[in-house]
């Protein structure tokens, strides 16, 4: 009971970044942990994965491989998991807060009784031993995440069951390889010892996948505007400011609540989470909710009216004015001073 895994989503043929950001935050808390760091992957056609992982530091890769496991359905990939790590023992397993791990990791908890943190923001070793019941426990992996409705941050952990499991959602982890040269093993695992036929009782007889056209999460220019920016025509000072820049639009979770912008650009808890460059924000208060979602932008610029939003506490630069009076400002010392 020592190891941690990781379960690897994967679409035709590539590991999504999710899982990719989770190896590297593994790898880091396996070295803390001293243990090996493992990773499972179940679909059909996995000859390519190992070379896509390993470079992340991963020491053991699981594959199952059948043409009944992709694409992903519920039952067969749960059953898999919950056999493997009742053989296996895990102390840690990680998989990203995406539709499949939403779906996945709840089951398998549940299954193994051991608890699930969900929509982690962080994930760290205890520095120090935990008590309880006069127990000592020693390092535990703190689960931390905004809680009652984004306004404390909570830490929570699992002294006695195991897995300690938790989701993490795309983007909140950096994603880093290693070593380009790091060489681990495959295990390769006959799939029908895992599952049975009632595992296949739904069948997957066709998908569609839409890929979104706002690139929200690759941008490294956002200007994100908040409830503050006053209605979805003022939205449209943060589309000129953007279009000079070269900028993707982005959105607070109220102001996509108030219609001002389109779901695909929600930046936060229950959005997207990104990693700009320049993260302009415009009319955005800094509920913990927003800010978990783009606090790790490397230069942050706010501007808002109120000189004490609490994003002015995160951020770089601070404008306090109208967006009316700042924005095209803005827009016209960047043409006159940029080639």
């Amino acid at each position: 009971m020592n190891n941690l895994y990781v379960y690897l989503e994967i679409e035709n043929g590539k590991v999504e970044d999710v899982s990719l950001e989770l190896l590297t935050k593994g790898r880091s808390l396996a070295t803390q942990l001293n243990c090996r760091l493992e990773a499972v992957a179940i679909g059909n056609y996995l000859d390519k994965i190992g070379e896509q992982v390993f470079p992340y530091g991963v020491d053991v890769l699981h594959l199952f491989d059948d043409a009944r496991l992709y694409p992903y359905s519920s039952l067969p990939h749960t059953s898999i998991l919950v056999k493997l790590f009742r053989e296996e023992k895990p102390q840690i397993a990680l998989m990203g807060a995406t539709s499949i791990g939403r779906d996945l990791g709840p089951r398998v908890s549940s299954a193994l009784f051991s608890g699930l943190t969900a929509d982690c923001t962080s994930l760290e070793i205890g520095s120090h031993d935990e008590k309880k019941d006069g127990k000592t426990y020693a390092n535990l992996l703190y689960q931390i995440r905004p809680a009652f409705g984004g306004n404390i941050v909570a830490t929570i952990i699992n002294p006695e069951n195991r897995p300690q499991m938790a989701t993490v959602r795309e983007g909140v982890m950096k994603k880093e390889i290693l070593n380009a040269g790091y060489k681990g093993k495959t295990v390769s695992h006959d799939a029908s010892k895992y599952v049975s036929d009632s595992d296949f009782v739904v069948e997957v007889i066709e998908r569609h996948i839409e890929s979104s056209k706002i690139n929200i999460k690759g941008a490294p220019i956002i200007v994100a505007g908040g409830y503050g920016v006053g209605s979805k025509e003022n939205f449209s000072l943060l589309y000129d400011l953007a279009n000079a820049i070269g900028a993707e639009v982005g959105a607070s979770r109220a102001a996509v609540d108030a219609g001002f912008a389109e779901h695909e650009r929600q930046i936060g808890q229950t959005g997207i989470t990104v990693r700009p460059k320049l993260y302009i924000a415009c009319g955005i208060s800094g509920q913990i909710q927003h800010i978990a979602g783009m606090q790790d932008s490397s230069i942050i610029i706010a501007i808002n009216s109120d000189p004490n939003a609490p994003i002015n506490t995160i951020a770089d630069y601070v404008i306090t004015g109208e967006l009316e009076t700042v924005i095209p400002k803005m827009i016209k010392y960047y043409k006159k001073n940029s080639k």
